[in-house]
């Protein structure tokens, strides 16, 4: 008999391999039976675990979100009376870069349909995101107190958009390495937000 985490692990394998392949041919280009190929089981077989596409493309955009907003809550829980707000941007900023490098076919996919979500799934991303783009600006502002809101603002976009290029980069194999990568990407960010801070 299957237990609740073997439902879970099979639930994630789908939605990993649905946004691989939304991401590679688009929403509307992939099947049921092609993601259920993918994972080893029928198409019919995973209608178990999610009503049909639209759940799966809801549940991958606004997991990723929800999922970017705890992270970031737990390291500034984390750090609380024990790191300084220049720590604190560094773990955030490492944290998007891991989803970044590590969920490039999220990216991709948010990019091409987010549009494709029910109004009220939408909705949810979007406060989702504002909630997390709000805590960024608190510490860039903590960083660099005589940064304007507005600016400071302007800045974790900027930021956000460097290390959501990502899938942009090449393949996979074509970066330099995944640490070089990150390392590059970290001084990147650190470099928009400085550029903030001269301001």
């Amino acid at each position: 008999m299957a237990t609740r985490t073997d439902a879970l692990t099979r639930r994630e394998q789908i939605l990993k391999e649905a946004a691989r392949l939304f991401a590679e041919r688009g929403f509307h280009g992939v099947g049921v039976d092609e993601i259920g190929a993918a994972v080893g089981i029928s198409g019919p077989g995973l209608y178990r675990h999610f009503a049909g596409k639209d759940a799966m493309l809801a549940e991958l955009l606004v997991g990723i979100s929800g999922s970017l907003l705890t992270g970031a809550k737990r390291r500034l829980a984390e750090a609380e009376g024990v790191a300084g707000p220049e720590a604190v941007l560094d773990s955030l900023i490492e944290g998007h870069i891991d989803f970044a490098l590590d969920d490039r076919p999220l990216i991709t996919l948010h990019d091409r349909e987010l549009d494709r979500l029910r109004d009220t799934d939408r909705k949810l991303v979007r406060q989702l995101q504002r909630q997390y783009v709000e805590l960024w600006v608190g510490v860039v502002r903590e960083v660099y107190p005589a940064a304007p809101e507005p600016a400071a603002r302007s800045a974790v976009h900027s930021v956000f958009g460097l290390l959501n290029s990502t899938p942009h980069l090449g393949r996979p194999g074509a970066l330099p390495g995944r640490s070089a990568t990150a390392a590059l990407l970290h001084r990147m960010a650190r470099g928009a937000f400085a550029a903030v801070g001269e301001g």
